[in-house]
């Protein structure tokens, strides 16, 4: 869907641009820019050629076009980016405007056949020397807007996260590719924040850091707002340290959440949660159907005790004992897997730990097929303190509830094929063991009650 009008079309080149990738065009396309919105809005029309500039602070009622052969080049020049206030890791304080901002927003568009090169050396450089005045801009990043399309374009070189909607209703992301270098700091693909009614369709993401991260603020966030209703369907996905996360930023909640029809190959860990005492918040109804994995440390983590970031080694965060629930204590519920293949899977099939004083819940894995690879590596399948690293195990879950598994078939694996310690209600329907290296048993139980197989 195409909300921009189409009527008036401002194209950058009668405002003076230069597309030799050296001019400068920051004030010319900000002309367009005020001149399509002074006419009630249109598109601003990006043509063939290399277009260096600075951060670009779109208006309501436009579309930004890029035509094919067309790449907006952001420039090096700190001075370029103003800052502004918006959110950096689930916390409201000053940074660099992305490189296309917007804030407060209506029927706004980025689309296209182009690109954005974010021309993210220089930040990651300057980012791990520690010299940045202020946090990174993303690439394109938007506060409390609605109606908003991004599609067609390609994205490469993100000086951090590469989309970024924040507090927004109504996005649309559709038919993009984004390419970041794998070893790039903190270069997630897409990431939706505390917004509402978003879908992502038909992308390709190769990056640096999660390739789609759903995230909802922190306990430091000023004001809790849920990430809700979100489809993402028909993408696929390389490298990166997740195909789909979410959280750990959640504790104004994530919930309603369907991912289907996707490939992740390489990305580390394939679906992931993670919380930790502290956040507080609750992910709930999520379904993933129809995925293909290869090659991922481990396809399913469910970790409750994730320990990176501000105070997460504090033994408030660390401690296995149980503690008082309070707002503070985050939840995951409702959550379901079904018809999903993962193969060549170094450390384990699944990692799933919910906290002492509050069990993961309401869990179904159905007609799920893992195998393992030949010459896997020890690897740590999440980050969790004490937590040794593993291979080719099975699933290792602890401080779970109502937990079912249906036609699960695990191949190639060392020890146990299901490893449960602290659990109520578990089931086992028609689940198999395939080529198993050792000779443990099929399930291994500790502390669980009422369990069916």
């Amino acid at each position: 869907m195409d909300y921009a009008v189409q009527s008036n079309i401002y194209n950058i080149k009668n405002f003076g641009a230069i597309g030799d990738g050296r001019t400068l065009n920051t004030k010319v396309i900000e002309d367009a820019i005020e001149a399509c919105s002074q006419a009630g809005g249109g598109t601003v029309y990006i043509p063939s050629g290399c277009f260096l500039t600075g951060a670009i602070l779109l208006k309501s009622h436009i579309n930004l076009y890029l035509d094919a052969g067309s790449t907006l080049l952001f420039s090096n020049d700190i001075a370029e980016y103003p800052v502004v206030k918006s959110r950096w890791e689930g916390v409201e304080k000053k940074v660099y405007a992305s490189c296309i901002y917007g804030e407060n927003l209506e029927n706004i568009s980025v689309t296209g056949h182009g690109q954005l090169d974010g021309n993210g050396a220089y930040w990651w450089e300057i980012f791990r020397k520690k010299e940045n005045d202020y946090p990174r801009p993303k690439l394109i990043s938007f506060d409390h807007c609605k109606h908003i399309n991004i599609s067609g374009i390609k994205m490469v070189n993100s000086p951090s996260w590469t989309i970024n909607p924040i507090g927004c209703e109504d996005v649309n992301i559709h038919h993009i590719t984004i390419v970041n270098p794998k070893d790039s700091p903190n270069t997630d693909g897409i990431n939706p924040e505390s917004c509402r009614n978003v879908r992502i369709s038909d992308c390709h993401i190769d990056v640096g850091d999660d390739c789609i991260a759903i995230k909802a603020g922190t306990e430091d966030t000023e004001r809790r707002i849920p990430c809700e209703n979100i489809a993402i369907t028909n993408c696929t996905m390389i490298h990166g340290h997740g195909g789909v996360v979410l959280g750990s930023e959640m504790s104004g909640d994530i919930r309603n959440v369907v991912i289907s029809n996707c490939v992740f190959e390489g990305t580390d860990r394939g679906i992931r949660l993670k919380s930790r005492r502290g956040r507080g918040g609750v992910v709930e109804d999520i379904r993933v159907s129809n995925i293909m994995m290869k090659g991922v440390i481990c396809p399913f983590v469910m970790n409750l005790y994730y320990f990176c970031g501000p105070r997460g080694k504090d033994k408030y965060v660390w401690d296995k004992n149980p503690y008082p629930v309070t707002d503070e204590t985050p939840s995951f519920r409702r959550i379901h897997f079904s018809h999903i293949t993962a193969k060549d899977v170094t450390a384990a099939a699944g990692f799933l730990y919910g906290l002492a004083e509050s069990y993961i819940e309401d869990v179904t894995f159905d007609h799920i097929s893992i195998t393992m690879a030949e010459d896997a590596i020890p690897d740590i399948p999440a980050m969790m303190a004490d937590l040794e690293p593993m291979k080719q195990r099975g699933f290792y879950c602890g401080n779970m509830k109502e937990v079912s598994f249906h036609y699960v078939t695990i191949r190639n694996h060392e020890g146990p094929a299901f490893y449960i310690e602290n659990g109520e209600d578990i089931e086992w329907v028609a689940c198999k063991s395939k080529d198993q290296v050792t000779d443990d048993k099929f399930i291994v139980q500790k502390n669980v009650s009422c369990s069916l197989h």
